[in-house]
């Protein structure tokens, strides 16, 4: 599919990340904020509860837009992509069958899910790269 999300990141400034070259679509920024809150939904929803992400949840606001706080957001998603990597490593095989707390489907559907929305996202954030 490409480059991995965080390698499609590289380079990018807090001032590219909060541009809005296409309208109507979402920033650079926002995308990164949303692949953060979805790695750390996964990570609640291993652990056994349900959680949905809905707004401000599933699509966090960009307030500050310094350099520091691009800094922050990248810090937070290499952190939330850290803590899915270490959950799945010790996610049992016979779990992969199991119900998502909250939804019809297994755990092995949603880790496939997370992997296409970080592809989907991925993509997105390189067109907005070369916008």
């Amino acid at each position: 599919h490409g480059p991995a999300v965080l390698e499609v990141l590289e380079g990018v400034n807090a001032a590219q990340a909060a541009a809005r070259p296409q309208a109507g679509a979402h920033s650079i920024w926002e995308l990164a904020q949303h692949l953060t809150a979805w790695k750390r939904a996964v990570c609640v929803r291993l652990g056994g509860q349900a959680i949905e992400l809905v707004g401000e949840k599933d699509w966090p606001p960009v307030g500050d837009t310094s350099e520091a706080a691009w800094q922050k957001t990248l810090a937070d998603l290499k952190e939330a992509h850290k803590q899915v990597m270490r959950a799945v490593e010790e996610l049992p095989d016979a779990r992969l069958e199991d119900k998502v707390p909250g939804r019809d489907h297994t755990v092995y559907f949603m880790l496939h899910g997370l992997v296409q929305h970080d592809a989907y996202h991925g993509g997105q954030i390189a067109l907005l790269k070369k916008a």
